[in-house]
């Protein structure tokens, strides 16, 4: 009897359960190695929300949900009129404004890249693809863009004291985090257009705003990716917590 019980006990809870998602091939390894694995997901800076019409659309499951990991399903609102094919690879990104205001240069955005997809079944107007890499949660309303793996820059040689008064701001990093440690990605506001160039080394400063002190030297960057007016650093060397709102001069 108890078993008989224990069973259809069994049945009524199996009943309640919500059906598994319908599944894609297993993920399989990348084969990139760790450092170009951790740029590829590094996050940049935008001065305005990218104007992306691509975008995860949704997810193969019996419920609706948002976030999605390695080995699920999801699809994409574009398909094979809009040249979609089997086996292209997009990074999913997602814009993170500072604040609730608008985003503009008072206001930047982080572009958090969440991972990148795979396309594994297309249709007229839209795609099913599985999730080859995720940074973090792929979710619904992710913008897509052509994937390849970044390219590790060559660390620039200079060792030269920085150019005095001519600084960037630390703004922020990761998930808009504000403190960042050894081997953390950080965000400033100066880019090629500002003599900026891939490897180029910063000195990280601290302004204590005490009368008669200099900047405090608190670490060092190099830069990894580069836009027209900002760049990702890599902290390379930190000596305390470094912070948004802290100073970056490219060394000389």
């Amino acid at each position: 009897m108890r078993a008989v019980f224990l069973n259809a006990g069994a049945c009524v809870l199996a009943a309640a359960l919500p059906a598994y998602a319908q599944r894609g091939p297993a993920p399989a390894p990348s084969g990139l190695p760790a450092e170009v694995l951790s740029l590829a997901c590094a996050p940049t800076l935008a001065y305005r929300v990218p104007d992306v019409k691509l975008r995860i659309s949704g997810g193969q499951d019996s419920a609706f949900r948002i976030s999605h990991a390695p080995g699920d399903l999801v699809t994409i609102n574009a398909g094979s009129r809009d040249g979609m094919t089997v086996g292209q690879e997009f990074y999913t990104r997602r814009a993170l404004a500072g604040s609730y205001e608008r985003v503009s240069e008072a206001n930047p955005a982080t572009i958090r890249t969440t991972g990148w997809v795979r396309v594994w079944a297309v249709e007229d107007d839209m795609s099913l693809a599985t999730i080859a890499h995720a940074c973090e949660t792929v979710d619904v309303d992710d913008y897509l863009e052509p994937f390849a793996p970044p390219s590790i820059p060559p660390v620039s040689g200079a060792t030269g004291k920085p150019e005095k008064g001519n600084y960037a701001n630390v703004l922020s990093g990761q998930d808009r985090r504000t403190a960042f440690g050894q081997n953390d990605y950080l965000l400033i506001d100066r880019g090629s257009s500002q003599g900026v160039t891939l490897g180029a080394r910063f000195v990280l400063y601290r302004d204590q705003r005490a009368p008669g002190n200099f900047l405090f030297e608190i670490g060092e960057g190099v830069v990894v990716d580069l836009k027209t007016d900002t760049s990702t650093l890599q902290v390379v060397r930190a000596l305390d917590a470094i912070a948004a709102g802290d100073y970056a001069g490219m060394r000389k």
